[in-house]
This record gives C-alpha cells, structure tokens and sequence, in this order.
C-alpha cells in the first residue's frame, strides 16, 4: 500500500456526543484536499459508545482506522496510534476540534517547510483565543509557567492538544515515550530538544469548549510530578537509549 502523506491520529474517551461532529468536519475538509490520507480514531477507556461510533464511520470512509487502546491514558492512546500509523506526516488531533480543522495547512508542507516537530500555540504572536474564561487562562499560563521554568524553556505552550511530526521523529520520539497520561507532551518535547530536532509553534485560532476535561489544579498537580519523573529518568540515562 502507498504510504499516506498525512495521518491524523484523534485519541477519543467519551466521546460519543462529539465525535460524529469532529469525523463529519474533517472528512468534510480531506474531501477538498489533493494529498492521501488516513484518519485514525483511538478510543481508550470508554463507558460509552465512542468506539462504536467510530468503527460505523469505517464504513462511510475506508481510510478511518478506529483502534482501542486497553491501557488507559491519553498518552497511550496518542502513542498507539502514532505508531500504528503510516503516514509521512503524523499529526494529532484533539477530539473536541478546538482548533478549526482548516487550520491544518499550516502545520504541513507547502507552508510549513524545515521542521521536524510543529506544535500549536494558543500564545505565539498571531494565535486567537475565543470566547476562554479569564479563570481558565490564567490557569494555563501558570501551568506554563512552571513548564518553563523546570523543563522547557521558551516554549510558550506546549499542552495545546494540536501537533504535527515527522514520521521519523515520530518513530524515534514515541517509542522513548514512558509517561501514559496528559503529561506525555512534555515528555515528547523534551526528548525532541535533547535530540536537537527542529521545533517550530504555529499559531492557531483557538475556541474554548466548556465541556473540556482538563482541570487546572488537578492536572497541574500531575505534571509537576511528570517534570520531576522525566528528569529523574535522564538521570538514570533511561532516555539514552536507543528505542
């Protein structure tokens, strides 16, 4: 089979209210689109119906992949289908669609060019936020701020759940990846400064959905730990290894 120039990875826990939405505005947008592509959906820990509703769409669209992944957290999930995938440019989607799907472009060849990584950034110069609680974005920012200051300097946001790699950093990067959970970005992004990889941010027009499931305190509280884990196996020359 010839090797897809896009795949698109979408991790999906409960989901079943906005996926068919999500699936129905990005096949909506690849139907105008002249490079290949697949589309896989990883459900992880579902109690409803997000994997059913996911593998029915396979049947509309033979390019839509839907997997389930038994280990439970995003992290997995994005880490399954990254490396179930095929496509020379993986790029990975947030279920909800926060960012407009014909945002895409930017994070692709022709216009984007030299970059091995390409995050979107809800900060850089450019970037559009709509209709966010101030509560909710000042939380972000402290949650990046302590980014920052432990394990990532000068990246203004690296939790945005929009990122596109290139198949070989990709291959590299994930199969380095430990962590299981929200945290797994910042694992990712520091293996990708340790390896010297090109990084770029794109800004991006962003929409706040209210049914987000990121909690500033909680999930804070969780990546203060990852920060510490993942020094702690650069220690132990855990990431010197080759995967």
């Amino acid at each position: 089979m010839k090797t897809p120039f896009l795949s698109i990875i979408i991790p999906a826990h409960n989901e079943e209210s906005r996926l068919p939405r999500t699936l129905e505005q990005v096949f909506r947008f690849l139907e105008e689109q002249n490079y290949s592509v697949e589309v896989i959906v990883v459900e992880n820990g579902s109690s409803d119906r997000t994997y059913e509703i996911a593998k029915e769409f396979t049947q509309k669209h033979p390019n839509l992949i839907a997997l389930r992944e038994e280990n439970r957290g995003k992290g997995n999930a994005i880490r399954r289908g990254i490396l179930e995938a095929q496509g020379e440019y993986r790029f990975i989607c947030d279920a909800d669609l926060s960012m407009p799907i014909e945002e895409l472009p930017k994070f692709l060849p022709p216009t984007l060019a030299d970059f091995d990584i390409a995050i979107g950034s809800r900060e850089a110069p450019g970037a559009i936020r709509y209709n966010e609680p101030s509560y909710r974005h000042l939380g972000g920012r402290a949650i990046n701020l302590v980014i920052r200051m432990f394990i990532l300097p000068g990246l203004n946001d690296t939790q945005c759940g929009f990122k596109c790699f290139h198949a070989d950093a990709a291959e590299t990067l994930f199969r380095q990846q430990t962590l299981p959970g929200w945290s797994f970005d910042i694992e990712i992004l520091y293996l990708a400064r340790r390896k010297k990889l090109r990084l770029r941010e794109i800004p991006i027009q962003w929409y706040f959905d209210p049914e987000s499931k990121v909690s500033a305190v909680r999930d804070a509280v969780r990546m203060i730990g990852d920060i510490f884990r993942i020094h702690l196996n650069a220690l132990r020359g855990k990431y010197d290894l080759t995967p």
